[in-house]
């Protein structure tokens, strides 16, 4: 896209802007992780990677995925606990199990559970 070159170098410069990559799960919904035996409701999007270095870094290199991608939280659970998790977009899938994700943060952000998805709260809405 042209744009005015306010120093006068040149008439016009070429900025290209950056790839966005499309978030493909949104708040409330349930998902899984592709390869980890969790599930969890997605309460916030990174549209990129947004956490430590030192986070990143201690994920194996063979399985670390690419950080321009959107990143989810997660009111997460498994067989033993609930936890907070933080997963890229690239291990999640839809959970079509139907099933409530028993976290005892999810009164505090969501109402009801219908059709496999958690509604927000009023007061949490942008």
């Amino acid at each position: 896209m042209p744009r005015h070159d306010p120093i006068g170098t040149s008439s016009l410069v070429e900025i290209d802007p950056p790839a966005v990559a499309h978030a493909r799960f949104s708040i409330g919904e349930v998902v899984r992780h592709r390869v980890f035996d969790f599930r969890g409701v997605i309460f916030d999007v990174d549209p990129v990677f947004a956490n430590t270095d030192e986070w990143y870094e201690a994920i194996p290199e063979s399985v670390r995925p690419a950080k321009d991608q959107p990143f989810y939280h997660l009111l997460a659970e498994n067989m033993e606990s609930s936890y907070v998790a933080y997963v890229s977009q690239q291990n999640l899938v839809p959970d079509d199990s139907d099933e409530p994700i028993d976290h005892p943060a999810i009164p505090g952000l969501f109402n009801d559970f219908a059709d496999g998805r958690y509604a927000l709260r009023r007061e949490h809405r942008h």
